[in-house]
């Protein structure tokens, strides 16, 4: 039953009068335990007698080894009486016998004497006013200490190979000596399949070798009971040398004789079979079951398997049995067949017990046998059958009924039963006796379990009739028996199984009609559980495991220890920390094979405990393979056979067959053939001509093994070779010469020796076949035409033979660059800055190789005219040309035209076209000249639009209207002499480009950075500075006078502009201390202002603004046109808004306008 816990927490219930209450106080400490029966009799009361001990049969060799003894209970003592084959023995009559006080002991009174007649069959009687108790038969039988007779020496002479016995034939005793064969030094004779000893003590030799030729052959027997251990004269055992050793001979048996046996067992006894062969070679020996299977429990192989013993043989083990020796020429049988019978046994005994008068009693005995027994019962030693027959009682079989017990009905009944293989005997008193009822269990026990324990909550009374009790819930008083995990034992305890959380609480157990009753607290904690742990952990050889077990206990409970076991024993740590603790952890450091199984977690507390297991299997990489085999060897084919070695609890997934080739390859192993793990062989097509060596190694999960030890070399024979090599071409680089190559055959493909490249080739002009024999590649054919095409071949041979016919490939000769030019340069514009070029192919006779495609040569020549530009803007175009300068384009392939970009607008090119193969470029066509149109030309104008912007050093912002990217320049008006600006260019609202300027008398400069600090500035800017105070002053005195602007400034300041395409700069952006400067520092300029809402001015060089499709910038410089107006030989287009008539010139005056701003320093 699980741990539970209890404790007395007081008492209640009415009181009883003085006489049984002093007698409870009396009997409580002695009060027995939980019972099963009826009413439990106190040791104080009056008890019918009980033989609690006697003697055992057994055998006397001397009158001081007579004794016997019988031990009884009961109150008032018993009285003994004893006797003999069933005749009353008084040993008191006896003077050479000595008794105890009341006979229940008989021992030997006088040292020596005759003692043969007290042999026989004794039975003791114990007996008290309550009745009788009888014991069961001892049988003392009593025999003479053995002796051994006067003895002949023995001397054995045997051929050499011949079997021997050499018998020891002990005195006959009740109890069977052990026998021990020793030489004169008493040493034992060493044993062996070879040389056994017989169940007969006999010393048996399958065959005689020269060596067990001795003169001290002694068979010892010991007498264990009788105290003696018996030498027998030694034996002299000759082995001759002989010949005949030479001859084997088939197995025969020395023991036992016969081919079949009998044998009676009795149940529970031992039984040993034996088989001892003789013959040459020594014959092995094996056991088998006939007609089942041979029980592993209860039989074992002993004496070199010349034995089969059964311990404690069952019924079940009747059978038939056959032992088998044999050796290489044969073998003998021998068949037992073993019947198993069975003394009187009890399978249900009587119990004693206390009954209240007017019951009815019940007692049951059942005793089993073979043959089956016979039961009868006495009362009080006296048959029932004799005694005078009442109605009230009944006997049937091993049941006995008496019916409305009275107080004279106590006694003692006994159960006997017997068959030819004995008698056995069992007592059961009826007490008959009226006592009132008592609680015997303390009130107010406690009780505490965990969840799934069962607990008996103790009720235990006395009384007879035996009290009734019944049990209740507390503060429900309703039954808890329609708990059907709630029972009630007989002796009134309540048991509970499996117990919840919910059966916590106080029971009440009340004898019924009675005021007697007592409560019971019920405590249920939760159990202690183990964290779930892996069922099993495959742990690799050499590595450390961390075993954690966390456990989650009751709050009121403490864990009180934790025990690791494996396999069942306790673990303990060792000493170099092979196995280590560390609170709810095992640690196993270096894993080996050794550290597999089960390994179990305990965590106990005072009440329960919890355990958890887990497997621990160790893997390792596998054992190498062993047996390495070759068979079935035809001509290039064989079998390669191995056995697999020990894979250590990972089963191999593949077996690796490696070859090491001797003649070209030694010291290199090569994979070829995987096989799954389950096959141990393999299938192998090796090449001729080679000197093989093979090995095989194991995979498994963990990793692959040592590879086995490689077999014997085994030698192909030479072939001619099978195949042809590969890759066959011509990789000519020479004019006039064929060179032909492929690629090298592995040396194992040569099959044979002497072998070479036969290369063939012809051209396809030839009727015959050109060929050479050589080494290896390449091979040169000198003096053939420029890129002229061949067939060509290469086949493998060796002294053998050839190869199959190689298949034909087509190569050429080295080529030369190409001779001829291409015809028929033509461009066609597909917009100002992309023409399409087109030329005609040139003549393949002339390619002298594989055409590879034509390169496309441009080169640029200028601008078509630089009449009417000022110096500065023809300046800034030709260093916009050099940086375009010439370019090749490349054309793959036969393609015979190309679309050919980013050219430059309104300029003039130059375009030649080449053809080129591997072996250079050809001549250049003639060079055809070409115009690309201006900006505003044909081409496609890229529909974005952006804005300027330019922010005063006032801080006043104004933004000029959306400007198409195709327009060259943008002019802006009404700007201050030597103020400062910040230009900005918008695209998508974000600023793409930004400078910081300032106007400086006739012409803009940009704002430079970083000379604050320098002398030199600091003059310059003083002197600006006075300059500019002059100005204002006459500004404010040609105000004062009513002054005007003259009306030449005022057109000269107001002029459009001709559009012109942006020159492809990236320009960057304002930062924000510039920024924060223009609006910290007033201005002494007027309020900025935007000139022409659609142009840039151009002053002497312009601008070229353009926007990528990403919305980028792309600046080109561009000169003015040439002419004086529009429609001349150079325009570009009719007089528009945005391709004006004239230029304005440049202004000599203060400026008022910015044109050109892009064109410095950008």
């Amino acid at each position: 039953m699980p741990s539970m816990q209890y404790q007395q927490a007081g008492s209640r219930g009415q009181c009883a009068p003085l006489p049984l209450l002093l007698l409870s106080l009396f009997l409580a400490p002695l009060a027995p335990g939980p019972a099963q029966g009826a009413i439990e009799i106190p040791p104080s009361f009056k008890k019918p007698p009980e033989i609690t001990n006697q003697t055992k049969s057994y055998t006397a060799f001397t009158a001081d080894d007579f004794s016997l003894s019988c031990v009884a209970s009961g109150n008032p003592p018993p009285m003994f009486r004893w006797t003999k084959d069933g005749v009353q023995f008084d040993p008191s009559s006896d003077p050479r016998l000595k008794t105890s006080e009341n006979f229940g002991t008989i021992t030997w009174n006088l040292s020596g004497g005759p003692f043969m007649q007290y042999q026989g069959k004794y039975r003791c009687y114990a007996a008290n006013e309550l009745g009788t108790a009888i014991s069961n038969e001892i049988q003392v039988i009593t025999e003479n200490t053995p002796t051994l007779p006067k003895q002949r020496r023995v001397i054995k002479t045997v051929e050499e190979g011949e079997s021997v016995t050499l018998i020891c034939n002990p005195p006959f005793s009740t109890n069977s000596p052990n026998i021990h064969w020793m030489d004169r030094n008493f040493n034992h004779i060493e044993k062996s399949e070879r040389v056994t000893m017989g169940l007969d003590g006999s010393l048996y030799f399958a065959n005689a070798n020269v060596s067990d030729s001795r003169d001290d052959y002694t068979c010892n027997a010991q007498y264990i009971v009788a105290r003696t251990i018996l030498p027998k004269e030694p034996i002299s055992l000759i082995v001759n040398p002989s010949n005949s050793v030479m001859m084997n001979r088939r197995p025969n048996l020395l023991q036992p004789k016969g081919d079949h046996s009998n044998h009676l067992a009795l149940r529970g006894k031992n039984l040993v079979l034996e088989c001892i062969p003789e013959g040459l070679p020594t014959p092995t020996v094996q056991w088998k079951r006939k007609d089942g299977t041979l029980s592993t429990a209860r039989t074992s192989k002993k004496n070199f398997g010349r034995w089969l013993q059964f311990t404690h043989i069952m019924e079940s083990d009747d059978g038939e049995y056959e032992c088998t020796a044999s050796n290489q020429l044969g073998d003998v049988k021998h068949l037992y067949t073993v019947t198993v019978e069975a003394a009187p046994y009890w399978t249900k005994v009587p119990e004693s017990q206390m009954y209240a008068p007017g019951e009815t009693v019940r007692l049951t005995c059942d005793a089993s046998g073979i043959p089956t027994p016979n039961v009868s019962w006495s009362i009080n030693g006296n048959p029932v059958s004799g005694i005078d027959q009442d109605k009230r009682r009944r006997v049937h079989g091993g049941n006995l009924i008496l019916k409305d017990v009275e107080l004279s009905d106590t006694a003692v009944y006994q159960c006997i039963a017997s068959n030819k293989h004995g008698t056995i005997l069992v007592n059961a008193y009826i007490h008959v006796i009226e006592i009132p009822p008592k609680m015997l269990t303390e009130d107010g026990r406690t009780y505490r379990v965990t969840e799934g324990q069962k607990v008996n909550l103790d009720c235990e009374t006395f009384g007879s009739p035996r009290p009734k009790v019944e049990w209740v819930e507390s503060l429900s008083e309703v039954s808890v028996l329609a708990n059907n995990r709630m029972s009630q034992l007989t002796n009134g305890s309540l048991q509970i199984s499996n117990a919840t959380l919910e059966d916590r609480g106080l029971y009440t157990c009340a004898i019924v009609n009675s005021n007697l009753s007592l409560d019971a607290q019920l405590e249920v904690l939760n159990r202690s559980v183990i964290l779930p742990l892996p069922e099993s952990l495959r742990i690799r050889s050499g590595e450390t495991v961390n075993i954690t077990c966390l456990a989650r206990i009751d709050p009121q409970l403490k864990e009180t220890w934790r025990q690791w076991r494996k396999s069942g024993q306790k673990m303990m740590e060792t000493t170099d920390d092979k196995y280590r603790f560390e609170g709810p952890s095992l640690i196993i450091k270096d894993v080996n094979p050794e550290d597999k199984g089960k390994y179990t977690c305990e965590v106990h507390t005072s009440l329960d405990h919890a355990d958890a297991t887990v497997s621990i299997v160790v893997v390792d990489r596998p054992d190498a393979p062993h047996h390495l085999k070759l068979a079935d060897i035809r001509e290039r084919n064989l079998t390669l056979h191995w056995s697999p070695g020990d894979h250590h609890n990972s089963l191999i997934q593949v077996f690796i067959v490696e070859v090491e080739e001797q003649r070209y390859g030694r010291g290199k192993w090569v994979e070829a053939a995987r096989v799954q793990g389950d096959v141990h062989h393999a299938k192998l097509s090796l090449q001729p001509y080679g000197i093989y060596s093979f090995r095989v190694k194991a995979v498994n999960e963990v990793d692959e093994s040592d590879p086995a030890p490689p077999t014997e070399a085994h030698e192909i024979a030479p072939a001619a070779p099978s195949r042809n090599p590969e890759d066959v071409q011509s990789n000519s680089t020479d004019p006039k010469t064929l060179t032909i190559t492929w690629k090298e055959m592995d040396m194992l493909s040569f099959n044979g020796p002497g072998f070479k490249y036969k290369v063939m080739w012809k051209s396809k002009d030839d009727r015959h076949w050109h060929h050479k024999e050589v080494e290896g590649p390449p091979f040169h054919v000198n003096n053939t035409e420029i890129f002229k095409p061949f067939l060509i071949k290469v086949q493998a041979v060796n002294q053998l033979g050839a190869a199959p016919s190689p298949r034909e490939e087509t190569g050429y000769s080295g080529e030369d660059v190409p001779s001829g030019a291409p015809t028929g340069v033509g461009v066609q514009p597909v917009d100002n800055s992309a023409v399409k070029v087109s030329w005609e192919a040139v003549d393949s006779n002339k390619v002298h190789g594989h055409l590879l495609g034509y390169k496309i040569h441009l080169k640029w020549l200028g601008p078509p005219s630089e009449n009417g530009h000022p110096e500065h803007g023809r300046r800034k175009r030709r260093e916009r040309g050099k940086e375009h300068g010439s370019k090749v384009i490349k054309v793959t392939g036969a393609k015979t035209e190309e679309v050919v970009g980013d050219l430059l607008p309104f300029s003039k090119y130059s375009v030649t076209v080449s053809a080129f193969n591997s072996r250079g470029e050809g001549p250049h066509s003639s060079p055809a000249i070409f115009t690309t149109p201006q900006g505003t030309g044909e081409g496609t104008a890229i529909e974005k639009e952006a804005a300027t912007l330019l922010d005063g050093a006032g801080s006043l912002v104004e933004k000029s209207d959306m400007v198409n990217s195709t327009q060259s320049f943008y002019q802006i008006h009404g700007l201050e002499p030597g103020c400062h600006y910040a230009l900005h260019v918008f695209f998508s609202n974000k600023t793409h480009w930004r400078r910081d300027i300032k106007t400086e008398g006739p012409g803009v400069s940009e704002v430079q950075s970083g000379f604050a600090t320098q002398g030199w500035f600091i003059g310059l800017i003083s002197a600006i500075v006075l300059l500019l105070l002059v100005l204002l002053i006459l500004c404010f005195i040609k105000r004062s006078k009513g002054g005007k602007y003259s009306v030449k400034d005022k057109e000269e300041g107001q002029v459009d502009s001709e559009a012109r395409p942006m020159k492809d700069d990236t320009f960057g952006e304002y930062s924000d201390n510039e920024d924060k400067r223009s609006v910290s520092q007033p201005s002494v300029c007027p309020e900025s202002k935007l000139g022409s809402e659609d142009s840039l001015a151009e002053y002497g060089d312009s601008v070229d603004i353009q926007f990528n499709e990403d919305g980028s910038f792309i600046g080109q410089y561009s000169g003015h046109r040439d002419g004086p107006g529009p429609g001349g030989p150079d325009s570009s287009g009719a007089t528009s808004p945005v391709n004006p008539a004239a230029m304005p010139p440049p202004s000599l005056g203060l400026p008022n306008s910015i044109t050109g701003i892009m064109g410095r320093g950008i």
